[in-house]
């Protein structure tokens, strides 16, 4: 097979297709349906999703949940003619151990290891305190924060939503509902799974009275999601690892559907991955519960196990997510439904619109 690039996997985006607002009801996105077998390409919306699906089929949800992971800190001064900083920006990426979080902080060049962060509420009181432990590229850091009653709390309170770059504006309330899917109960990401932001309380019952079978396991989006790729060929490519669940109950669904032929329809890559993973891990299609972290990297050449469809969102160029779409379906049909959907001004990334591949 040729040497991939990551280049090869570029594509035109007009800016104003980038959706920088939710739709006004989540279940009114477009729907570009992608048949692997035809290559042929269907305009379509997510309320029809029904028409794709077949009775047996087993949807697979990520419950993952959004946390409140943008800060605002500033130092404290070590000595007393040493000028104050602005704002510092501090992403939480994933826990590190007790009271300990990596992050992303912005600017990050002055803040050494050794250096104490403190965090004001929006009425000047300092509500938590942090040291830097470690310092890594690129802006990472290792923090260590004082002991508080309760962290989720604090972070409920002062933490913003961790919009992603490519969206131009503060969050605002509304956010911290919408970029949130209405399944989502494991708190840990800082991104959204945002193939699983269409679907309606409604919608998922509709889909159970279909026949259609719903499982949920547990990825965190963590920082990989933010971490643009710093290598020119597929073969050098990285990723960062990320937390992930599959229960018992989960985990027998899977395995059933397998045994009975029926189709494992993913919502989102990183329900991909998780099952991916994990078939891997057990070595052939019957997984097992398991609780740990996964780095996996699909991309040409990996052979799927698990996954037999997938409905995800539209995704950046010379991303990781959009090898594993490729990889799913073929990369230059990919890159023409990708063509497609900026032909018909489908809104992309976050808050855009959906692609689902049988």
């Amino acid at each position: 097979m040729t040497e991939l690039c990551v280049a090869d996997f570029a594509y035109e985006l007009p800016e104003e297709l980038i959706a920088q607002q939710p739709p006004t009801e989540r279940d009114t996105s477009r729907m570009l349906v992608v048949d692997r077998a035809t290559s042929a390409l269907h305009d379509d919306l997510f309320s029809n999703l029904e028409r794709h699906l077949r009775r047996g089929d087993l949807l697979v949800l990520n419950d993952s949940r959004v946390i409140p992971a943008r800060l605002y800190a500033r130092r404290t001064l070590r000595r007393e003619r040493e000028k104050p900083t602005g704002r510092i920006e501090v992403m939480l990426t994933e826990p590190a151990g007790e009271n300990q979080w990596r992050a992303l902080v912005r600017p990050g060049r002055k803040i050494a290891i050794g250096e104490r962060l403190v965090f004001p509420a929006a009425t000047g009181e300092i509500v938590l305190e942090a040291e830097v432990l470690e310092r890594g590229e690129f802006g990472e850091r290792l923090l260590e924060f004082a002991p508080v009653d309760d962290f989720f709390a604090v972070l409920d309170r002062i933490g913003h939503i961790p919009l992603p770059p490519y969206i131009h504006r503060d969050d605002a309330d509304a956010d911290r509902d919408r970029y949130q899917t209405v399944f989502a109960h494991e708190r840990g990401s800082v991104a959204a799974p945002t193939a699983g932001l269409h679907f309606t309380p409604q919608k998922l019952v509709s889909l159970q009275k279909g026949g259609i079978e719903i499982v949920r396991i547990t990825l965190h989006v963590g920082l990989g999601t933010f971490a643009p790729l710093r290598v020119e060929r597929v073969d050098e490519v990285h990723l960062h690892s990320e937390r992930y669940t599959i229960s018992a109950e989960a985990a027998a669904a899977i395995n059933r559907a397998v045994a009975e032929g029926r189709r494992i329809v993913a919502v989102g890559t990183t329900v991909v991955r998780t099952l991916e993973a994990a078939a891997v891990a057990a070595g052939d299609k019957h997984i097992q519960p398991n609780s740990g972290t996964t780095d996996i990297f699909i991309s040409p050449g990996f052979e799927f196990r698990l996954v037999g469809a997938l409905l995800t969102n539209f995704h950046l160029p010379q991303s990781s997510l959009l090898m594993l779409v490729s990889t799913f379906a073929g990369r230059e049909r990919i890159l023409a439904a990708y063509h497609h959907a900026v032909e018909q001004k489908y809104r992309f990334f976050s808050y855009g619109d959906c692609m689902f591949i049988a």
